[in-house]
């Protein structure tokens, strides 16, 4: 395919756990990607195809300087601080980030579709955190926006960006992600801690696993199901605000029985401490999302349930022990 005549697409957060399953995807239909990330920041599972641009999300000139150079035909903006526990210890730098820089990243590119004459389209990754503590479930497109934290708070501002962006006439749409993962999740959520912690356990013939809030429901999903849903919103005719989530929830116990399932282990509770120091200050009781909307207009639905979700990270997380690739 003619370089000239392929696809141009920027993605924020490129060298991330899910922008490296975007970027992947992006990839397979032949187009040209590029991912921006932070300096320092390790790629995680990123094809070398991918062109990264090393910079700062909050520095506006260089972003608005890098939108103008790749002039993109779509951005997925996946950047930014990513964790609920973290923004309560810096709440300033996470609205910076996943908020305040969103709303000039949505200028850049109602800029460029102006300047250029063609269609920009932008997918931005917003969370069921905008919910907080949700009065009913599970939660749609319909639900009032009411977060209970740092993150939640930056979210909902940079969702309510998109919503004017697409007044304003930009291919904009918000995609109200629930929890996704897969092995690629970094060891500090408390997903890849458990299955981390489950794969040291069965390799070394013991241990213990140290745990928050184990009552904590959440809607937990494949990673590159998300990403599915993701590109779909960018190729539909329209933008539009999608709840991404498989309907079904699970507390962190049921994630931990599951791993330890895995390994042939029912009675779990013997290796595992709770500690109410890693308690989370606001942590909404149950987070369980209505994809109907996604279905209905993108054809979307998820495709690997619960237990084969934490299944495949327990055994990734044991090759990797074992010095397996991975």
């Amino acid at each position: 395919m003619n370089y000239a005549l392929r696809k141009r697409i920027l993605v924020t957060g490129g060298a991330g756990f899910l922008g490296s399953h975007l970027c992947e995807r992006l990839l397979a239909d032949g187009y040209a990607v590029h991912g921006l990330t932070r300096s320092g920041d390790d790629p995680i599972g990123l094809p070398a195809e991918v062109v990264l641009h090393r910079g700062d999300l909050t520095d506006r000139p260089a972003v608005s300087a890098l939108v103008a150079q790749i002039a993109p035909d779509e951005v997925y903006n996946l950047g930014g601080q990513s964790s609920v526990s973290a923004s309560w210890k810096d709440p300033d730098g996470t609205f910076a980030v996943n908020a305040t820089a969103v709303e000039g990243l949505v200028g850049d590119c109602l800029e460029l579709q102006q300047r250029s004459g063609r269609s920009v389209r932008l997918v931005q990754a917003s969370s069921a955190e905008i919910f907080g503590e949700p009065a009913y479930c599970p939660q749609d497109e319909d639900t009032p926006i009411a977060p209970v934290s740092p993150y939640g708070r930056s979210k909902a501002a940079a969702h309510t960006a998109v919503l004017r962006a697409r007044s304003a006439g930009l291919h904009a749409s918000s995609l109200i992600l629930y929890n996704h993962e897969s092995p690629r999740r970094p060891t500090t959520f408390v997903t890849r801690k458990i299955t981390s912690g489950v794969a040291a356990i069965a390799h070394h013939g013991g241990g213990e696993l140290v745990l928050g809030n184990l009552a904590a429901r959440r809607d937990w999903g494949w990673a590159p199901d998300y990403v599915e849903a993701m590109v779909r919103s960018a190729r539909h005719t329209r933008g539009d605000t999608y709840v991404i989530a498989t309907g079904v929830a699970h507390s962190v116990s049921d994630f931990v029985a599951a791993a330890f399932a895995r390994i042939g282990i029912t009675n779990w509770a013997a290796h595992v401490r709770v500690d109410p120091d890693l308690f989370v200050a606001v942590d909404p009781s149950e987070q369980r999302g209505c994809a109907d909307h996604a279905a209905n207009t993108l054809g979307w639905r998820p495709s690997v349930p619960f237990a084969e979700i934490v299944g495949r990270m327990v055994d990734a997380d044991l090759q990797a022990l074992a010095g397996e690739p991975r």
